[in-house]
């Protein structure tokens, strides 16, 4: 298994902090983003090579990173060739870049560069096992200002997922879902379609919609938080739970 960590975004919401620094560099708790994210996939033994997507404004960024800071697993960076957010190929188009590049032909994990948490990467892929189907992950919200500005699902009794909802003013449930996916290996043929046939690139999540109605995909249900730092009160957020700003290892 791959693991794909989507780091291509130019996170113009928390400007200034990120004119000259990506998002998963940024510090929380002495340490930058992508490194609590890169400690969590080295959990999972079935890992055996990550690569992080990113632009080419923050290529190098990446690259001295991971010359200071040498990783468990071997880590290797692409460089998507876009340098402003309005030509960013979007995270579905990036992770296809990728797949392509690496000639990826295996299952893959994939992960947003800017959403901490606390749940258990291997749980996950035990699940994914289980279950031999696409995973994707999910989490209770009460809140509903959150609820509208997430994914919503819902699922059936085997946690099948039955319908996505991007944004909704009416949530149908409380299940959320977080940029945490695991695809095995015979769908990445399917993104490829998915992307030919002009659908939305943006975000991950717009892939599962159109998923579902091809193939069983399953939810594992994840108790716990997880924190999507996109702006400077979110940031300001994971500062106060993690701890302080200065980055150690």
């Amino acid at each position: 298994m791959k693991a794909v960590l989507l780091a291509a975004g130019y996170a113009t919401r928390l400007y200034p902090l990120t004119k000259n620094t990506p998002k998963p560099l940024l510090p929380v708790g002495g340490r930058a983003i992508v490194a609590h994210i890169l400690e969590k996939i080295c959990e999972v033994d079935e890992v055996d090579g990550v690569f992080i997507v990113t632009n080419d404004r923050f290529y190098h960024h990446f690259v001295h990173w991971l010359e200071e800071h040498p990783q468990e697993r071997p880590v290797q960076v692409l460089n998507d060739g876009t340098s402003s957010n309005e030509t960013r190929l979007g995270a579905l188009g990036d992770l296809q870049l990728t797949l392509d590049h690496f000639a990826v032909d295996e299952d893959i994990m994939v992960l947003a560069g800017d959403n901490l948490f606390d749940f258990s990467l291997a749980d996950f892929v035990t699940f994914f096992r289980d279950k031999q189907a696409d995973c994707i992950t999910a989490h209770v919200l009460s809140d509903r200002r959150r609820l509208q500005t997430s994914g919503i699902i819902t699922v059936d009794a085997e946690q099948r997922v039955l319908t996505f909802d991007e944004k909704p003013d009416e949530p149908r449930s409380n299940l959320a879902v977080p940029p945490f996916y695991l695809y095995r290996q015979e769908t990445l043929p399917l993104l490829r379609q998915y992307l030919r046939a002009g659908e939305n690139p943006d975000a991950p999540g717009h892939f599962i919609p159109w998923l579902i109605e091809r193939r069983p995909v399953y939810a594992y249900i994840f108790a716990g938080e997880r924190y999507d730092i996109g702006t400077p009160e979110s940031y300001a957020e994971a500062q106060a739970i993690f701890g302080g700003p200065d980055e150690s290892s």
